[in-house]
């Protein structure tokens, strides 16, 4: 997939055609109109990256399903605006999410958290033990335990992210954007600001067993 720039138009022809295709299906309102443009959308545009269903297989990218809901249509909103201005996030969704109406993102968002989470991949089984020490009781150095606003299983809760069976590789570069104030997140840039690279490590190959 070329990068942000290039085939914006090929885009805005597809997400035209989508729409045009659910609302010419007889008896559709708006909303299941917005829904249908999601699912093709989602099926045919996201999961070239995101993997079918939002089960990413590329550590490059997350995997979306079972995300809560809450937590995608914000990030959505997020990459639109410009708000989310981390390299990656340039790169790879500006420019998809630019031509994503509101009611679409709704739907779109709605997609991803009804898809069944994958499962969790095992992982070095000391990591895995010291991550989960991080993840339930933080550290004494005033990291608070990752469990507080993100769930006891890393479910997640609303806008706080599930993180339960997301690659590792990617919650490392997250927490390592956001540490370095390359990702635009002051709540979790003063939670993270003392992680060592090695309980980064730690932390997401828990998550990542999950």
């Amino acid at each position: 997939m070329k990068r942000i720039g290039v085939g914006l138009a090929t885009l805005a022809c597809l997400f035209t055609a989508l729409g045009a295709t659910a609302f010419a299906a007889s008896g559709v309102t708006p909303v299941s109109a917005s829904d249908d443009a999601a699912i093709k959308l989602a099926s045919q545009v996201c999961s070239s990256c995101h993997g079918p269903g939002g089960n990413s297989q590329s550590p490059t990218f997350p995997r979306l399903a079972g995300q809560q809901q809450a937590y995608v249509l914000a990030q959505i909103k997020a990459f639109k605006s410009g708000e989310r201005n981390e390299q990656e996030a340039h790169d790879y969704m500006l420019g998809m999410t630019t031509l994503i109406d509101d009611a679409t993102a709704e739907s779109l968002a709605r997609y991803f958290a009804s898809q069944p989470p994958p499962k969790g991949i095992s992982g070095d089984p000391a990591a895995v033990a010291a991550g989960k020490k991080i993840f339930e009781q933080g550290i004494p150095r005033q990291v608070v335990a990752c469990a507080t606003c993100h769930g006891a299983h890393a479910e997640g809760n609303g806008i706080f992210p599930r993180l339960a069976d997301q690659h590792a590789a990617y919650i490392v570069r997250q927490l390592t954007v956001i540490q370095r104030n390359l990702r635009n997140s002051p709540v979790m840039h003063g939670i993270i600001k003392n992680l060592t690279p090695e309980e980064m490590n730690d932390v997401a190959a828990y998550l990542q067993s999950l």
